[in-house]
């Protein structure tokens, strides 16, 4: 509803409607201006000053946010320090004590640790994000140390793997047709020539054609007829090892047969200069003959060499 205002007129002794004119119109429009600015002024300045804008809000929330990230990165980056820390120190104190290798000092756990990589531009100023890329960087570095060290520790553990198998282990024939074993190593009576002569291995006795197994893992470097050996098989095994198996009735491998612990290589014979039908069996190392006994275990179960044997007990000559 229009407001309109009234003045009394003693003349006519009646109130009478006023109509301003436009210039008192206009200034009075400019007071109700000016007096609205006045007010509304420290009004807005109270509230920018008391109250964040809406952006400024939401960017606020947003960083309040990102902290509480921050600060779960660097409680996750302090417990992979400690996992890597009982990670070398098994690596120290364990794995590389049994494969007989030496511990990384401190210098080389945390070589080139921290620092390494340049700071992104904009936080050399925010020290809570610098030290935490430092943490985050080292931790990256020490990662990898420790990544190279497991890797040397595979290689050196499938090194002692393939030594272990290399190494003559077992009997040469099943203890349940073994007659007779003749521990005699060294200078003997010879049982043919009636003369003390050298003796460089120990004697099986068994029935003919008894299977005769490889005591370690290796590839067969000769298999051949001599005057004084008769049939026989040379087993290189690598790490300076090998085998002899003597006075075979026949083969069952041939030169260049790569053959695993186990394996039957020949059958008990009487060939060569031999008395009875028996394996000759000799073990070689660094080129030197050594007594054999020292190279299998005669506290081996049967079960345990029968599992050994099992894949090719069956074959008969």
């Amino acid at each position: 509803m229009k407001i309109v205002y009234h003045r009394y007129n003693s003349e006519t002794c009646q109130f009478e409607p006023v109509f301003p004119s436009g210039s008192k119109f206009i200034k009075r429009a400019l007071l109700y201006l000016l007096l609205s600015l006045l007010t509304a002024i420290p009004s807005v300045y109270w509230y920018i000053n008391k109250y964040s804008s809406l952006q400024e809000q939401q960017l606020i929330h947003q960083n309040n946010r990102l902290v509480k990230r921050w600060d779960k990165l660097i409680k996750d980056a302090d417990g992979l320090n400690q996992q890597l820390d009982s990670l070398a120190w098994k690596d120290d104190n364990r794995y590389r004590v049994l494969l007989d290798l030496n511990p990384l000092s401190p210098e080389e756990r945390v070589a080139g640790a921290g620092g390494n990589e340049k700071i992104p531009a904009g936080i050399e100023d925010l020290k809570i994000i610098k030290d935490g890329y430092y943490q985050v960087d080292k931790l990256k570095n020490q990662m990898q140390v420790a990544q190279q060290s497991f890797d040397q520790l595979s290689e050196a553990t499938k090194h002692k793997n393939r030594m272990l198998a290399s190494r003559p282990a077992i009997q040469p024939i099943d203890k349940k047709q073994l007659t007779t074993l003749h521990l005699t190593f060294g200078t003997r009576l010879h049982p043919i020539f009636n003369v003390l002569m050298d003796h460089k291995g120990l004697d099986f006795s068994a029935g003919f054609g008894t299977p005769v197994y490889a005591t370690a893992d290796g590839r067969v470097s000769m298999a051949y007829y001599s005057n004084s050996y008769g049939n026989v098989v040379y087993i290189d095994h690598g790490f300076e090892y090998e085998t002899r198996y003597a006075h075979l009735q026949k083969f069952n491998v041939q030169p260049g047969n790569f053959v695993k612990r186990g394996d039957i290589i020949g059958f008990v014979g009487n060939t060569g200069i031999s008395a009875a039908p028996h394996l000759h069996y000799e073990v070689f190392l660094k080129g030197k003959p050594v007594n054999p006994i020292h190279f299998f275990q005669r506290d081996l179960s049967q079960a345990e060499f029968q599992k050994i044997i099992q894949p090719t007990s069956a074959t008969t000559p």
